[in-house]
């Protein structure tokens, strides 16, 4: 196996690890934020990577999010929101496969963080810590 192909398969395990971990976060988030309604006008953290209106928007957004993965909604006919040359697809497709799985895996990864964020916040509002 070319040295790509490996590093091309390290990235896709390592990509599918990701996406458990994070839909294992907003599992264990569904299961203990009981009450989201609780979120409602809560300030998200201040150091997040992303900026929020408040944990119940992040809440939201997070299970949203993870539905959409596990579903496979991508729409191969919504063509307008790739701006990849066609000349960088046909003389570099390992390059490109390489950049979009060190993005995907950067913003699964950052889901994970607030997911795990949000559901101990939703803990120390209701009184309970690990």
């Amino acid at each position: 196996m070319s040295e790509i192909m490996q590093s091309a398969e390290l990235n896709r395990n390592s990509l599918l690890l990701a996406l458990r971990s994070y839909s294992s976060a907003v599992s264990n988030m569904e299961q203990t934020v009981l009450l989201p309604s609780l979120l409602r006008d809560l300030p998200a953290e201040e150091d997040q990577e992303a900026p929020s209106q408040d944990l119940y928007g992040d809440y939201l957004m997070l299970k949203s999010v993870r539905n959409a993965v596990e579903s496979g909604l991508a729409h191969p006919e919504d063509k307008s929101k790739s701006k990849v040359r066609v000349s960088e697809v046909l003389l570099e497709p390992e390059s490109l496969l390489r950049f979009h799985l060190t993005g995907l895996f950067a913003v699964v990864s950052q889901l994970t963080r607030r997911s795990h964020r949000l559901t101990q916040k939703y803990l120390d509002i209701v009184g309970i810590s690990n």
